[in-house]
Formats: structure tokens, sequence, C-alpha cells
């Protein structure tokens, strides 16, 4: 990549250049243990309830979730090689795709998607110190709420404190990031094996939920009614790791080879998701023998252990929820706020705004009104995300052909400037895969206020990442045929 680069402050800076031989010190077991690292989290161990309680036996579950996250590992892997290849974060891929300029649009998409994860995480933390510390003082931390805030002076301590804890990670950076998911992440694994032999002891064996039948089955709740709730779910599942599937340059280029980060992400992402929710349902079919009702709170669970047990719940949680909340919410989109102005924005800076933004968004008050709509939110914005992933893997692979010029990528005057530094045929792309799902979001999100929208509309809704990928992936190649060769100057990093 050229020197003279760097003179150009709205195009680059050091944290967005391409990475060096030096700083690529990612192994395969460092992409392993960063997706253990990361699917280890209260969220994920979850959603095996929301699945059960439509009605899926354990078994079907557990095979949705596994699943779904085999089928959003592709995009990973194909987005992810451009990370490898040319040392280059997310934020700067874009630009090959929606122009120097335009690429700040799926870049902030990105962004405010993870922010509201990560101020939705770090509230899950600060709840978790908060009950647990009930539990082990022996009575409720509570207290009157604070006008305004709605919430006691015991959990906005317990919040601030948290979020302290991730600051930590954000001044010392992505490399200390890494040292914690892969020091972490065999201690998550010895956990779960330990939680499987306790609830196994206490219970006298794994509980009833395990042979408890489908509701789909013939003579079943909702017989007959299997494939629709299938689909959504499955879009569901898609969509927790959709915002991933588009930053994972922003890990893969810290890379040693493509091997490294193919070989880690195949055995770090589908397996331990799939064993996670096993996991799960295990677990909470064991709480129904112990507590007569299922459990499917790993918090609520910990909450009823007894002495030191209640300590290494509080510690494991606590761990759990900070390796996944930076590794999924941070690195994200503190690249893409420091693409948005490079000059004034370092990935430092941007990790600053990300986490000064999960404390001005209360989320706490985001929770009170969104929470029953999990699935909402998940299918939604993976309606908003999947077109991005199209758009890229169609501009990379088809017409790239893999070859892109990195030094383009930080100029203003270069081919990817496109009209004014926007390419409109990635926008065009974008408008029409998002099109066709707001209809079926505005009813899933605001039943009451938008009642009349045609079954047509809430079947698309229901494969929404699938229909964003597709329409967008097909326009924009459409679009874009014969416009664009591969570049002649290919350059990979130095």
């Amino acid at each position: 990549m050229s020197k003279d680069l760097s003179a150009n402050t709205q195009l680059w800076n050091e944290d967005l250049a391409p990475t060096t031989a030096a700083q690529r010190t990612w192994r395969w077991y460092h992409f392993a243990a960063l997706w253990v690292g990361m699917v280890m989290c209260i969220p994920a161990y979850t959603l095996s309830a929301t699945l059960i309680e439509g009605g899926m036996s354990g078994y079907q579950a557990v095979l949705t979730v596994f699943l779904a996250n085999a089928i959003v590992l592709i995009p990973m892997l194909l987005i992810g090689h451009a990370g490898t290849k040319y040392g280059i974060p997310y934020a700067v891929l874009a630009r090959s795709s929606f122009g120097t300029s335009g690429a700040k649009l799926p870049a902030l998409m990105r962004a405010i998607v993870a922010c509201g994860w990560y101020g939705i995480q770090t509230w899950f933390g600060g709840s978790m110190i908060y009950t647990l510390l009930g539990v082990m003082l022996g009575y409720e931390i509570g207290g009157e709420k604070i006008a305004g805030l709605g919430i006691n002076g015991a959990q906005l301590a317990c919040f601030l404190g948290f979020w302290l804890i991730q600051l930590y990670y954000v001044v010392h950076g992505i490399d200390s990031i890494r040292k914690l998911e892969t020091y972490t992440a065999p201690l998550k694994i010895l956990i779960c094996f330990v939680l499987l032999g306790w609830v196994y002891n206490k219970a006298g064996g794994f509980g009833p939920l395990l042979d408890q039948p489908s509701q789909f089955v013939e003579g079943g709740k909702k017989a007959g009614q299997f494939w629709s709730t299938f689909w959504p779910s499955l879009t569901a599942m898609v969509g927790f790791w959709a915002t991933l599937a588009l930053n994972i340059p922003d890990f893969t280029r810290f890379a040693r080879s493509q091997r490294d980060q193919v070989v880690g992400q195949a055995v770090g992402l589908p397996v331990p998701m799939g064993l996670l929710a096993a996991l799960a349902v295990i677990v909470t079919s064991a709480t129904v023998v112990l507590y007569g009702k299922a459990l499917w709170d790993p918090v609520d669970l910990a909450s009823r252990m007894t002495g030191i047990a209640v300590l290494i719940a509080l510690i494991v949680l606590l761990v759990d929820t900070v390796s996944v909340n930076l590794a999924a919410n941070l690195v994200g989109p503190a690249y893409d706020f420091s693409a948005l102005s490079p000059k004034h924005v370092s990935y430092r800076m941007g990790g600053y705004i990300t986490a000064g933004i999960a404390l001005v968004m209360m989320p706490w008050k985001i929770l009170e009104t969104t929470q029953g709509y999990i699935f909402t939110w998940l299918i939604g914005y993976s309606a908003l995300l999947g077109p991005i992933a199209g758009i890229m893997i169609i501009d990379y692979y088809f017409i790239r052909k893999t070859t892109l010029n990195v030094d383009d990528l930080y100029r203003d005057s270069g081919e990817y400037m496109y009209r004014g530094g926007w390419n409109m045929a990635a926008i065009i792309a974008f408008v029409l895969g998002v099109l066709p799902n707001i209809p079926g979001f505005l009813n899933a999100a605001f039943p009451a206020a938008f009642p009349e929208v045609g079954d047509v509309f809430k079947t698309i809704y229901t494969y929404a990442w699938f229909v964003g990928v597709a329409i967008a992936a097909v326009v924009y190649g459409v679009l874009m045929k014969g416009r664009t060769q591969p570049a002649l100057r290919p350059a990979t990093h130095t």
C-alpha cells in the first residue's frame, strides 16, 4: 500500500489502514475461542426457550439453532476472506461496493444495531450483579426509584460498575479482547460440564422436558403448524449473528492465514451454538424437577443457588457477558464510527462513543417496551443487514473476483469513488432488498397500528434475511454487470 495515502485523513487513519504482518497474530484457535466466548452468552442460552415455548421439542429446538448457525457461517466465511487477504476492516471493505462516501451508510447501520446490543448487554451484566449481590447479602438491595430514570440507586450503581469493567478493554484495544476470549473459553466449556453434573445430581436425572414431544405432532396443540413456526424461528436465529456476518473482517484482518480464519470459525460457531442450546434444554428440563417450573433465565437459576455456588455463578456470568459484549458489540461500531470521520475518530474514540451511547440510551427503558418483541427485533434488523451482506458478497466475488485495489479504497479519486463517492447501484439494491420486508415488520412490531397488512407481506417477512440477501444480490449483480472490472493493480497487505 502506498505510503502517501496517509495524507487523506478523510478516508485513512492508522486503525483503518491494512494490518501489517506483525499485527497478524490470530491463529485458528483464537477464532475458535472468540466464537466459544461469544456463543456462551445469556441471550444465546435463552433462545432455546423461545423455540420450545413456540411448540418445538427439545431436539427440534437444538437442530434449528444448529442449522441457523451453519447457514450464517457461510456469509461469515465469504466476507471474512477479504479481511484476511487485504487486512482491511468491514467499514473499508464496504467502500468497494457502496463507494468511498456511500460506505458510511452500511457502517452506520451496523454501528447503530451494535450500540443497541452493547447497552442492553451492559444492563444485563449490571442486573446480574444486582440480583446475585442481593442473594449473597441475604436481602434485596433495592430502594426508591430515581425520578426520571425508573430504576433505584443500587441498580444504577451496578449498571455503571459493569460499564466501567468493560471500559478497561476499550482503553487497551482489540488485543486485550483477544486475550480475554482465549483465556476464558476453556473456563466456559468447563463450567458447562460442571452445570450439567450439578443438575443431574440434584434432580436425579435430566428431567421431563427431554421426553416432551413436539406440539406439532398429530393430536398436539399446534398440529400441522411446524413449518409456520420453523421458518420465522430460523430467520430469527440467523438474525442473531447477522451483525457479525457483516463486520467479521474486523477480526479476520488479524488472521495469520485464510486457513486460520476458516477453520477457527467453522469449529467455533455452529457446533458450540448447538451444544449450548442442548445444554439449555437439559438444564432447564432438570429445573422442572428441582423447582416445579422451567427456569430458562440463567440469572434466575443462579439466584436460587446457595453458598459458594452463588459467587462462582456471579463471576462466570460476568466474564461471559463481558466477553460476548466486547467482541460482538464493541469492535464493529468502534471501527464503523472511525470510518465516518477518520481524521477525528480513532478506533479507541469509536469505542468511547459506543460506550457513551450505551449510557445515554438507558437500555432498561428500551427493554420495557421491546422485551416481548425480541423475535421482532432479531428478524427486523436481519431484514436491514441481509441486503448489505448480499451486495458485499456479489461485489467481492462476482464483480471484483476477490481482487481489490487497496490503495483506491483510501483515495477519494480512485475507482471506488463512483459518483460523488456513492455507488447508486448499491443504494438501489439495498432499498429494494429492504422494501418488501417493511409491511411485515410494521405489522409484527405494531400490530394495533398496522392490522391490515396482507398475508403475502407477512410471509415475506418470515424469511426476512433470506429475502433481503437474495433481492439485493440479484439487483446489484444486474446493475453492475459489465460496469466494473477487477482491479488491474492488485494489492495485498504490507
